[in-house]
């Protein structure tokens, strides 16, 4: 079993230094350290969230081509990208201090997402040069009862509301798994 994820991702932007100014105000904001190529194969600059693991970052690089994404036209490509938040009260205070006063254009205001998962609370946002799509989110490790009900709720109104559903949650649960083929381990 893999605990790792992903190890990296990285964005071609179309005007690298006013991405740079950018996301380097983003993920200062968010605690983030950063290094760069320092143009020796190519030029790119990395954000992580801690330099004892150097292979789990988000890179940034000049674009050769294309145009300012529009996520409302769900083009292919990455939808969005979700950062954790340390609490709730971090994505409050990243909307209210961060956001708002740099004109970043949010998509969703902080709020409560029951149907993702118990206690699941973000934001959403768009970078404004590049029409990159992001999110800043937070689970509890341990939900409260309530987060939990309201979870329990919200999947039982899909349920109630799609015939092709299960009636419960976890029938709803089971039937949204799915089995991928493995290397023969």
């Amino acid at each position: 079993m893999r605990w790792r994820g992903v190890s990296h991702v990285e964005f071609a932007v179309l005007d690298y230094d006013e991405s740079l100014g950018f996301y380097d105000a983003l993920f200062g904001w968010l605690g983030y350290s950063s290094f760069s190529s320092m143009d020796m194969e190519y030029q790119s600059v990395y954000y992580m969230t801690r330099y004892l693991n150097p292979h789990s970052y988000i890179g940034i690089q000049p674009a050769r081509t294309g145009d300012k994404l529009t996520h409302s036209e769900q083009a292919v490509g990455i939808n969005h990208v979700a950062l954790w938040a340390r609490n709730r009260k971090e994505v409050d205070r990243f909307h209210r201090e961060f956001l708002i006063p740099n004109g970043v254009p949010v998509t969703d205001e902080p709020t409560d997402y029951p149907q993702y998962w118990p206690g699941y609370y973000a934001v959403f946002f768009d970078d404004p040069i590049n029409g990159i799509h992001w999110e800043l989110a937070w689970v509890p490790k341990v939900p409260s009862p309530r987060q939990v009900w309201a979870f329990y709720r919200a999947i039982r109104g899909f349920a109630r509301s799609r015939p092709d559903l299960a009636r419960t949650v976890p029938g709803v649960t089971w039937q949204a798994r799915r089995t991928l083929p493995s290397a023969g381990r």
